[in-house]
């Protein structure tokens, strides 16, 4: 369990890093990323350089826990991050308790690039936290299969009424790929090498093993 406080009121929360127990500690970063950021790159709605360029929820508020989660929609043990967590963080969001920040990784290789830049493309449409559920709820069992590719990414959105052009051409031509490097070397300068990691107020979240 991790206790966070707030200067105006105590908040406690529960959040687990879990694994699977006998079969995978971490996902490990397979590739050393370079730390040089794009100050062009376009950035999808809700992102700063001041977050780390995560995609950022109730960036306005003070005196609240702030959690950075840094993921790749790839990620088995993400996925089981979102299942055991993902309701909390959104109830979080929504009643105003915490600045929550999502940093969208790409390191498990060109499906994860798309994801991520999908996701960022329905932040600009106010859907991103459902596209992120939606990714982790239909992941596929093997990394790169065909499974993210701009076509069905565009069909995910669809089936969450994300119909508009604007979403479709942003998924398409890869319009904030830019951005998703920005991420990828801010996360390498933190020495974020595995996923998911979770930092609360600056202190990252130790993992517990837990069966999904």
């Amino acid at each position: 369990m991790i206790l966070i406080y707030s200067s105006d009121e105590d908040i406690c929360t529960h959040i687990v890093i879990a694994v699977v127990v006998g079969v995978l500690l971490i996902m490990v970063v397979p590739t050393v990323l370079s730390k040089r950021t794009d100050s062009t790159a376009k950035t999808p709605a809700s992102v700063s350089a001041d977050r780390n360029y995560g995609i950022t929820f109730n960036g306005d508020l003070t005196g609240v826990p702030v959690i950075d989660v840094y993921e790749d929609f790839q990620c088995p043990v993400c996925a089981g991050f979102e299942k055991l967590n993902g309701d909390y963080l959104e109830s979080l969001i929504a009643d105003k308790k915490a600045t929550v920040v999502y940093h969208t990784l790409s390191f498990l290789g060109p499906e994860s690039v798309n994801a991520a830049n999908a996701a960022a493309c329905s932040a600009d449409e106010g859907k991103f936290l459902q596209v992120h559920e939606a990714l982790y709820a239909n992941q596929a069992s093997s990394e790169n299969s065909g499974k993210w590719s701009p076509q069905t990414l565009i069909g995910l959105g669809v089936e969450l009424k994300i119909n508009s052009k604007k979403w479709a051409e942003c998924v398409t031509s890869g319009k904030y790929k830019d951005w998703v490097n920005n991420v990828a070397a801010d996360g390498a300068k933190k020495n974020v090498n595995s996923t998911p990691t979770v930092f609360i107020n600056g202190k990252e979240m130790e993992r517990t093993s837990a069966n999904y």
